[in-house]
């Protein structure tokens, strides 16, 4: 018979979600979306060089709700896994590891991944972009 005592391997109906699970998770899905919103940016570059048709086209579905929101999603993407590998550079050089500051520097992350979208995304629009 089995002993019923003992502990349950930890997963996730046991661990409570915690800033820095969530910031640690966001990390790696933030590197898949550049990686494959890099393609749209190499899509946009070649229909630059192919000429004012192919370019028009681009910026037509890139203009489009849908593509709007991929461009901002990529943007913040890349603001969020730029800020967390800066976090991470600081936590290298041995500073940010008591709970406090790890807790504090997760959610400045996420708060700073945002403004900077917001100020990207708010010059592009009103100097006329994606129209």
């Amino acid at each position: 018979m089995a002993d019923t005592r003992r502990p349950l391997s930890p997963h996730l109906q046991i661990y409570k979600w915690q800033v820095q699970m969530v910031t640690s998770i966001l990390h790696r899905a933030t590197g898949i979306a550049l990686a494959v919103g890099t393609l749209v940016v190499v899509w946009g570059l070649i229909a630059l060089a192919a000429g004012e048709d192919a370019f028009h086209q681009f910026r037509v579905c890139m203009g489009s709700p849908i593509g709007m929101i991929l461009m901002i999603g990529w943007t913040w993407s890349l603001f969020y896994h730029l800020c967390n590998g800066i976090r991470h550079l600081v936590q290298d050089a041995g500073a940010g590891y008591a709970i406090a500051q790890f807790v504090r520097s997760s959610w400045l992350t996420v708060i700073g991944s945002l403004v900077l979208t917001l100020i990207v995304w708010g010059y592009v629009l009103s100097a006329g972009g994606a129209a």
